[in-house]
């Protein structure tokens, strides 16, 4: 069964960014994960368990904060490269996740969209963070959204229904108004699944999944200016 593209007639006002590697630069990391483990690969494959297991525990009726999953994750992956990580380590990394910068084509992108007129709002699997900065306050992103979500207000990872489904009950619109960018498939698909329409950006690494039954992105972009224009050129 082939899965129609979000309706012409009802464009999007509301775009709504994953943060994690679509916004900001995880590879920024990739020297940590060197010195740690030799090799900074390691990075990608962490990343990936801390994507699996986390929907794992969402499917199990489960919940722990991304950055606590993303620390223990990192000492499974030691064991499993027989390699001790130590406490220092994991603070290195748990405070890198926090301080990751921008993709460089990020701000204009945002800026773009901005003086469009869409609103822009944020949804991420990390948690916010009392008392400090926020990742996107330390890119120097924050103002250029109106709000930041985070999955921890329902207690379930993205891609479930609910998450989504928050965004569009706080904001007082209804899901075909919103428009998830992500740079990974699953984001896309959960989206989509939820009522959303959903632009894809293939950072380095993430690429669309040619699969007939399955939704595939309204629009698919190499960076956020591309995907900005898109967006602008197909309003009515």
């Amino acid at each position: 069964m082939n899965h129609a593209a979000q309706p012409p007639g009802d464009e999007p006002s509301v775009i709504v960014f994953d943060v994690n590697e679509t916004l900001i630069d995880l590879g920024s990391m990739d020297p940590l994960f060197e010195r740690i483990f030799g090799d900074r690969r390691v990075r990608r494959e962490w990343f990936g368990h801390l994507i699996t297991y986390s929907m794992a525990i969402t499917l199990s009726g489960l919940y722990e904060g991304f950055f606590a999953l993303g620390q223990g994750l990192l000492r499974m992956v030691g064991d499993i490269h027989g390699v001790r990580v130590t406490d220092a380590d994991v603070e290195e990394i748990r405070q890198a996740m926090l301080t990751m910068p921008a993709h460089p084509d990020v701000e204009a992108g945002l800026t773009r969209l901005r003086e469009a007129g869409f609103r822009l709002t944020t949804l991420t699997n990390s948690p916010p963070n009392p008392g400090g900065q926020s990742p996107l306050e330390h890119a120097g992103l924050a103002h250029f959204f109106e709000r930041q979500f985070s999955v921890e207000s329902v207690h379930a990872y993205k891609p479930a229904r609910q998450t989504y489904h928050l965004v569009a009950r706080e904001l007082e619109v209804p899901p075909s108004r919103c428009f998830m960018v992500a740079a990974h498939v699953w984001d896309t698909i959960g989206a989509q699944g939820a009522g959303f329409g959903a632009g894809l950006i293939t950072r380095p690494g993430n690429a669309p999944l040619p699969i007939a039954s399955l939704p595939q992105p309204d629009l698919v972009a190499p960076d956020l200016p591309t995907l900005a224009t898109q967006l602008i050129e197909r309003r009515p």
